[in-house]
């Protein structure tokens, strides 16, 4: 079973009209639905805006559907010149960007007691995403690291710290909790993230307008990969 992870509605809708339907089971507040693509087992939920949204959900879909990996897919705030809307970012390690506990001595970003800073996704899912980048001539296709917080990050002093702390190439509010419970499971993952805008290289009034052919990107990419699975 592969459980898809979304934080809002829209960046699930293309893929939930690609798969066939066969449960919509409710916790939490979240639909949880059941069924194929591509001959497929695979449950797909929203799981709001978020990292307590966002762990919530991975956890049920360890505990009561018993997924074997995880996907996360959708939009992200892109960091860097290089990286424009529409560009996809296939997420090598994640961290959170909000956590300091560092007058404990732990590093910037590290969840104390916790043995590790960043979760580090599944190699061999990195490798399904960066072959169903292949070929494609619309937007360039980024392998790093991404940054979550329960922030929405408009600043492009923020954007700059967020880059040179943690050298992420992206930021969003969900994937780094989603990756901390699969962490703690043991179970493989990878995020998925197609930017929508971008405040370090002045793409951050895009948003609106970027946003569908990012959801649109991200979704063919996780579309092939669950054919090759």
């Amino acid at each position: 079973m592969i459980g898809i992870i979304g934080a809002m509605d829209e960046e699930l809708a293309i893929l939930l009209e690609l798969m066939e339907v066969e449960k919509d089971i409710v916790k939490a507040d979240m639909h949880f639905k059941i069924g194929k693509l591509d001959n497929k087992n695979i449950v797909v939920v929203r799981c709001g805006i978020g990292k307590v949204n966002a762990a919530i959900c991975t956890q049920i879909l360890v505990d009561d559907f018993k997924v074997d990996k995880v996907v996360n897919v959708g939009i992200a705030g892109g960091i860097g010149k290089d990286v424009c809307p529409g560009d996809v970012v296939i997420g090598t390690a994640l961290v959170q960007h909000d956590v300091d506990a560092t007058n404990f001595g732990y590093e910037l970003g590290q969840i104390p007691r916790l043995d590790t800073l960043e979760f580090k996704c599944d190699d061999n899912l990195i490798k399904l995403a960066r072959k169903a980048c292949e070929g494609n001539l619309d937007h360039k296709c980024f392998t790093g690291k991404i940054a979550t917080g329960d922030q929405f990050i408009a600043s492009v002093d923020k954007v700059r710290w967020i880059k040179e702390t943690f050298g992420a190439i992206a930021c969003e509010m969900e994937g780094g909790s989603i990756a901390h419970v699969c962490y703690l499971n043991s179970v493989p993952f990878v995020v998925i993230r197609s930017i929508s805008d971008n405040a370090d290289n002045g793409a951050h009034l895009d948003y609106d307008k970027f946003q569908d052919i990012a959801i649109k990107n991200s979704t063919n990419i996780l579309k092939t990969m669950i054919s090759e699975m």
